[in-house]
């Protein structure tokens, strides 16, 4: 990876960062539905991406926002999932269907069919860790479970939409 990647992908992975941070903190949809974009820094970053520092990255990631949102480990524990999982995930997904070594994870790069397949399961899974930890107790199943998919869908779509308007 070259000087200008990796000053690029640090600059989108503050970016999402300090989004997350200082405006989606305060947006929430009808009680139900909150943005995580975030998680999008660590599922947007390279595949080549060494799996040591893409957890380290994650726990250090999710750390911050718990700083900020003042959850106790509860955003550090989802995305250090997600940034544990999203290698296999990758094999999986991106080089089953004849990808070369090097795949750059965008919208623009995999198309929307393949971004969204890519993109939506971390998201859920992300989601599901995040409020499963918070409820702690099955007494509110089902208001968390439409959490879960509400603020999939929001996160998701606000991820593709800082794809469109990215056009690298």
């Amino acid at each position: 990876m070259s000087l200008g990647e990796i000053i690029r992908y640090s600059l989108w992975f503050a970016l999402y960062v300090l989004l997350q941070i200082l405006i989606m903190r305060n947006i929430v949809l009808f009680d139900y539905a909150f943005c995580f974009v975030y998680v999008g820094a660590i599922l947007l970053l390279p595949t080549e991406t060494n799996r040591t520092f893409l957890l380290i990255l994650g726990f250090l990631t999710g750390l911050l926002v718990d700083v900020f949102y003042n959850t106790l480990g509860l955003h550090a524990a989802a995305t250090l999932l997600v940034a544990y999982l999203k290698p296999f995930w990758v094999e999986i997904q991106l080089e089953a269907k004849g990808a070369t070594d090097r795949v750059e994870i965008s919208l623009n790069e995999l198309g929307i069919g393949t971004f969204l397949t890519y993109l939506l399961p971390l998201v859920l899974l992300h989601h599901a860790a995040l409020f499963f930890i918070e409820m702690s107790h099955f007494g509110m199943l089902g208001y968390t479970l439409l959490r879960i998919v509400a603020s999939t869908g929001f996160t998701t779509l606000l991820i593709v939409i800082i794809q469109l308007f990215s056009r690298r």
